[in-house]
């Protein structure tokens, strides 16, 4: 093309935009633009820009619908719960505040409770596992070697486990009147391996202080060795001589002077207390002593 023959006849009217503003003729339009107006004429502006139509107005290809006012009922409509089955269809969500909400809410405190609920069970059983761990000391205090220095002891020398009657060495006892401990004989049945000796004269005392679970009558077992001859004590309970001495006797009928060989077990009659006691044995005058003492234990009193 060249100048002045390009497509409009003004450059103001080359607007691609033109269709939407031009004038509605008849098809294809009159005018030198298809626009269907008037015939455009030179140097003339175009009127169809103040051509404003309100919303809705125009047509497109057919009969134009009625306007219909805001807030302005139509005719036609229909709410939908006046249709047949409407309402049912229709269901309303539930207001804030409403039921739905609050079973979460109520499912939600049902858990907390059920979790607090297990720990506190989970506690409980710790504690009463913890409580049954208690452990009894049933360990045997070992007796002194000899030449050792005895302290009086004020307290039980046993602490027996529940049901079961008390027993210790002689060698871990209360001694006095020159009785002491040795380990040169062989053959003690005591945890150390010591004995108690120097029994063989007068004033010379071993003193067992015990407790028991009932009062009744029991059997006093003492393990003792003697050099094949036989030998005596006197027997007390809570400070009341026995009737009968402790009979220290050769019951196995061994060589005389032969220690080793000469250990034995005897046993006398007791009466106890309920609770604490003490049993003494006793190198008194017109005794014969000339023994070594070992265990001491009760036995019930048909054992």
């Amino acid at each position: 093309m060249t100048a002045g023959n390009n497509g409009a006849d003004t450059p103001e009217n080359d607007d691609p935009f033109g269709y939407l503003y031009r004038s509605e003729g008849g098809e294809g339009g009159a005018g030198p633009s298809g626009d269907g107006g008037a015939a455009r004429q030179p140097g003339v502006p175009r009127t169809s820009y103040n051509q404003v139509r309100a919303v809705g107005q125009r047509q497109y290809g057919g009969q134009q619908a009625p306007q219909q006012s805001y807030g302005q009922q139509n005719a036609h409509y229909a709410a939908p719960e006046t249709l047949p089955g409407g309402g049912e269809r229709t269901r309303q969500a539930p207001a804030y505040g409403g039921q739905e909400p609050r079973r979460g809410r109520n499912g939600l405190l049902i858990g907390a409770v059920a979790v607090v609920a297990v720990v506190c069970i989970g506690i409980g059983v710790a504690m009463l596992t913890n409580s049954g761990d208690t452990k009894n000391d049933t360990a045997q205090k070992p007796g002194p070697t000899a030449g050792d220095s005895v302290e009086p002891s004020a307290q039980p020398s046993t602490k027996p486990s529940p049901g079961a009657l008390p027993k210790d060495d002689a060698g871990a006892l209360r001694l006095s009147g020159g009785a002491t401990t040795a380990k040169d004989i062989k053959g003690a049945q005591s945890a150390s391996g010591s004995y108690v000796t120097g029994f063989n004269q007068v004033g010379a005392k071993v003193q067992w202080t015990l407790d028991v679970p009932a009062a009744g009558d029991f059997r006093l077992n003492v393990h003792y060795s003697i050099p094949g001859e036989d030998a005596n004590a006197t027997l007390s309970v809570n400070g009341k001589p026995n009737a009968a001495p402790l009979g220290l006797k050769n019951f196995t009928h061994h060589p005389k002077g032969d220690w080793v060989q000469g250990w034995q077990t005897t046993w006398a009659p007791v009466t106890l207390n309920k609770g604490t006691n003490t049993i003494e044995i006793a190198c008194a005058q017109g005794n014969q002593c000339n023994a070594i003492l070992d265990q001491v234990w009760l036995t019930g009193a048909n054992q």
